[in-house]
Order: structure tokens, then C-alpha cells, then sequence
């Protein structure tokens, strides 16, 4: 147990509780690797103007600029009316949701998975060196885990942790993310679930230190602004 602002954090009790729903997670993301190709043939928009512009917005609102953009000045506002705590657990999901984004930007430049949209070499995993050329960082490269489905994920998970409303909501947000690539044959089904596992799995161990600091911090701050 850490203790953390005379709170008690039991993070060695949270993991143990985790551990069997991080494997049943790490199992279904090694059988979707079987349906990928059925999965990415059925929801494929590309050739469907409507569809394809829908599946645009829904991906576009998963960049980590849009969690961002709503959620500091909406945590700002609750600051400023006097509730550091609601703020803090606003930008604990803010904060969250762009760790888990740049966790699996970080993991996809390395493993270097051609997107289903790539023809030009045989799929498969191609790390951060190929045909004598770095790849790193390429976008047909990039494919596992989705970076979009990662952010979305990881805002839902964060939400969820502290109110089950919000979480709800949210999660209708990162399904319609998740659809939206492979729709747009960006990710592979393997892909957006890779991010699902690795998403929940921060947000969850990161909760206990992230939020008590950020609750800590804000009822700080907010105490020094109102004595000015």
C-alpha cells in the first residue's frame, strides 16, 4: 500500500483484482487476429460516400486534440466555481486519455504492423527497420495498437473510475472511435482491441496515485486563489 495525502492507496489489491481480466484481455486480442480480415472487409466504408463521412467525424473527435479541447476548459469552469475536486477528476480523465493515446503511439511506431489499407507489402509486423529503410513513424506502419481507439478508451475507462454516468456516456463515444477505423480501414479489429486492453489497464493503475495527486494539487491551488 502507498499512502498518498494521508489517503490509502491499495495498489498491490487493485492489481491482483486486475490480473484475470488484463489475461481474458490479452486472450481475445490474440483470437481476433483470426477474424481480423472478416472484420475489416465487413465494416469497410471507403467505398461508401455517406458512411465514409461519417466514420471521418467519429475518427476525427478520437484525436487527443478533442478530449483536450472539452475537457480543460470545462475543468476550468468547475475550478472556478468553486469545485477543485470535480475539476481534478476532469482533468484526471483529460490527463488519462492522452497518456493511454501516446502509450500506444509509442508501442505502434515500435511493433510497425501495416494498416489494412496498405498494399504495397505483405502484411505483418516490420518493427522499426525494413527493406534497409527506418519505418518508424510511418503511417502504413503503424497500425498496432490504434492510437485513436487508445485516446477514446482511455477517456471512457478513465470517466468510468469515477462516475459510472460519465462513463456510460463516454463509452458510446469510444465504440462509435473503435468502428470509425477499421471502418475507415485505418486498424485492424486486433488493433482497436489491443488499445481497449492496454487502455483500461492504465486507467485503472493509474488511478490511485494520478487522481489523489490531482485532487491533492487542485484543493491546493484552489485555497491559495481564494485567499488572493
Amino acid at each position: 500500500m502507498t499512502r498518498y495525502g494521508g489517503r490509502v492507496i491499495e495498489t498491490s489489491k487493485i492489481k491482483r483484482r486486475w490480473w484475470p481480466w488484463l489475461l481474458a484481455g490479452l486472450a481475445a486480442v490474440a483470437a481476433a487476429f483470426l477474424f481480423d480480415n472478416r472484420v475489416d472487409a465487413a465494416l469497410d466504408v471507403t467505398r461508401d460516400p455517406a458512411w465514409h463521412k461519417v466514420a471521418w467525424w467519429c475518427s476525427k473527435i478520437g484525436e487527443g486534440w478533442f478530449p483536450a479541447a472539452v475537457g480543460i476548459p470545462l475543468a476550468l469552469v468547475f475550478f472556478l466555481a468553486s469545485r477543485p475536486a470535480v475539476a481534478a477528476r476532469i482533468f484526471f480523465v483529460v490527463l488519462t486519455c492522452e497518456l493511454t493515446g501516446l502509450a500506444s503511439t509509442i508501442l505502434r511506431v515500435l511493433f510497425g504492423r501495416t494498416r489494412p489499407s496498405n498494399h504495397d507489402v505483405p502484411p505483418g509486423f516490420y518493427g522499426l527497420w525494413h527493406d534497409g529503410h527506418w519505418i518508424a513513424g510511418q503511417f502504413k506502419f503503424s497500425s498496432f495498437p490504434s492510437g485513436h481507439a487508445a485516446t477514446a478508451v482511455g477517456l471512457a475507462a478513465a470517466a468510468w473510475l469515477v462516475h459510472r454516468g460519465w462513463g456510460a456516456f463516454l463509452a458510446v463515444y469510444a465504440v462509435a472511435v473503435m468502428w470509425s477505423r477499421i471502418a475507415l480501414q485505418a486498424h485492424h479489429l486486433s488493433d482497436v482491441l489491443a488499445s481497449t486492453v492496454l487502455a483500461i489497464t492504465l486507467a485503472v493503475w493509474m488511478k490511485p496515485f494520478l487522481l489523489t495527486s490531482l485532487e491533492f494539487q487542485f484543493g491546493n491551488l484552489h485555497r491559495a486563489w481564494k485567499k488572493k
